[in-house]
């Protein structure tokens, strides 16, 4: 019944769930976009087809997005009022301009691009799905602006107790934002190119009447997710190096870390002991830390023991190291679906140019369980951003412990997590259940406006 734990739990539940979401929609929207425009540009009735079939499944996905991330705000509001108190006037603006600009240009052309099918001249309604497109990546702009201030904390004083604001343009200007921003924007552009050649796939396997439209889907899915893996992966390298000079205690920990080398090894297994800080068993590849964080075989990386002692000297006493093993295996798993990601849309990307994607082979059999790996990466890579920054909420300005409520008790964040957990349950068992209907139903009963039977899923 601890307020903090239970806090903390109800936080993480939500915005992993959330987080389910944000990429695909944030990747999806650009690529119904460029489908809307071959469309516009040709007026091929399959790249019609295209968009209105692949755009029915993001509105899906948009809107469980929106039901899920309203949650967020109340609770910066009720468990965490005092982090709320501490920095409200720096994170709140950002937010404001997320909800007040961003998020109404989305949602508004949405909208438009919905109900102005053969309604509205045909250039405006093309602009609409990419003010769509352009709105959710504004969006995502400025929630990482936001976030990158918890990391990285710069435009700020402090005031009677609290981080007040002092250069708005700061907080663009964040090093960490434009090493963040970039990484989650390929990652939804991966996301969203694997849900379609995963659909397509599964079409495609299932001899599907419609093969040209899913052959099509297909070459564009595996276009886009070999572009965004590849990208993700890039701009992670220079997002590692950062983290290196502004987080190393989330650095050394997702490597199991326990003293400063130089040159660094990296850990390719460990199994290590958390109380003492040292290795059981691990097996490493000598250089290849300090080659990945400075480019060059030489270079310390600081390890957490030294770490802790130079938190002590210059926070106080108390305890600075996150819980490695969750650290250590998120950017494992991380890591690993992004490799098996590359692979696969690499070998889509062959296939499709020999025209061989239509054959049911063992590559488009196993092919659609690969939507869940871009999912994987995303989740695993946000709980390592968010728990290598323990004990902070803001790095180097408040613990997470000080940032709870102080007035919201444990059964009230009990009842809360509870009813969200199970709501936010059956909720996705609504979006899959919608997802699979429509990404099962004829194409062009779909593209028509038709609401698919529950057989054709």
């Amino acid at each position: 019944m601890d307020p903090l734990i239970l806090a903390r739990l109800q936080f993480a539940i939500t915005t992993v769930y959330h987080f389910f979401f944000v990429p695909l929609t944030l990747g999806l929207a650009w690529l119904v976009a460029i489908m809307h425009l071959q469309y516009y540009r040709t007026g091929d009735e399959t790249w019609r087809r295209m968009t209105k079939f692949w755009g029915k499944l993001f509105l899906i996905n948009f809107a469980m997005g929106v039901v899920t991330g309203i949650v967020q705000e109340f609770q910066f509001g009720m468990n965490w009022s005092e982090y709320s108190r501490f920095v409200g006037d720096i994170f709140g603006a950002p937010l404001a301009i997320e909800a007040l600009m961003t998020f109404f240009l989305e949602s508004t052309f949405l909208a438009v691009w919905l109900f102005g099918w053969d309604r509205i001249p045909k250039r405006a309604h093309l602009a609409s799905i990419w003010l769509v497109a352009i709105g959710s990546t504004l969006s995502a702009f400025w929630i990482l602006v936001a976030n990158s201030f918890m990391q990285q904390p710069t435009g700020y004083v402090i005031q009677n107790g609290r981080a007040e604001m002092v250069d708005f343009f700061a907080l663009i200007r964040n090093p960490h934002v434009w090493v963040q921003f970039p990484h989650v924007w390929f990652s939804g552009l991966t996301t969203a190119g694997f849900f379609i050649i995963a659909i397509a796939a599964w079409r495609m396997k299932r001899r599907d009447a419609d093969l040209a439209f899913f052959r099509n889907s297909f070459q564009m899915g595996v276009i886009a997710s070999l572009i965004g893996v590849a990208l993700v992966m890039l701009v992670g390298h220079s997002q590692a190096q950062h983290m290196v000079r502004v987080q190393p205690m989330k650095m050394a920990s997702a490597e199991a870390l326990w003293n400063s080398e130089d040159p660094a090894s990296m850990s390719l297994f460990t199994i290590g002991d958390l109380e003492n800080r040292r290795d059981v068993f691990a097996i490493r590849v000598p250089a290849l830390l300090s080659i990945l964080s400075y480019n060059r075989a030489a270079g310390t990386v600081k390890g957490i023991n030294d770490l802790q002692a130079e938190y002590e000297q210059a926070y106080g006493p108390g305890d600075y190291m996150p819980f490695v093993p969750l650290i250590y295996w998120s950017f494992r798993a991380m890591v690993g679906a992004g490799v098996l990601m590359l692979v696969l849309a690499g070998w889509g990307l062959l296939r499709a140019l020999r025209d061989r994607t239509d054959v049911p082979g063992f590559y488009l059999r196993w092919l659609p369980l690969a939507i869940l790996l871009p999912f994987l990466a995303n989740s695993t890579g946000w709980i390592m951003t968010e728990m290598g920054r323990q004990p902070w909420i803001v790095f180097g300005l408040q613990l997470t412990s000080d940032g709870v409520s102080n007035t919201v008790g444990g059964g009230a964040v009990l009842l809360s997590l509870v009813t969200f957990t199970l709501l936010y349950g059956v909720l996705m068992v609504v979006d899959v259940y919608l997802l699979a209907r429509y990404a099962g139903a004829d194409t062009a009963e779909v593209a028509s406006g038709a609401i698919p039977s529950v057989a054709q899923a």
